[in-house]
């Protein structure tokens, strides 16, 4: 069974910048495409960014690109969330998953205030 930790989140003004880290329990890590996916009060779950399991491939929802970056370290199994020029909008709970779904963390919760 794979067991995902969030951390990383917080408070932080807009423009500012928080990294996300995502730990796994075990290698079974290292054999899955992962995501990050947040929900914002009030509304629905929604894919924000995918990389693949070498992490040669990444995919980024348009509101994020340029902003945030996916990367990750299958020796450590951790998957990372560099997140930059934060906004309001990017306020939720940050989940990290295996992009299939079957596997999702408990979150970590990031404010966006000034």
């Amino acid at each position: 069974d794979l067991q995902l930790v969030e951390s990383g989140g917080g408070l932080v003004q807009p423009g500012g910048s928080l990294r996300l880290t995502c730990e796994a329990s075990t290698f079974i890590f290292r054999d899955k495409a992962m995501s990050w996916v947040r929900q914002a009060p009030g509304k629905g779950v929604e894919r924000i960014s995918t990389i693949s399991r070498g992490g040669d491939n990444t995919w980024y929802l348009d509101s994020v690109k340029g902003r945030f970056t996916i990367s990750r370290d299958n020796p450590k199994n951790t998957l990372y969330l560099q997140m930059s020029s934060l906004r309001t909008d990017d306020s939720g709970v940050y989940y990290c998953g295996t992009a299939g779904g079957t596997y999702r963390g408990q979150g970590t919760q990031v404010t966006v205030s000034s």
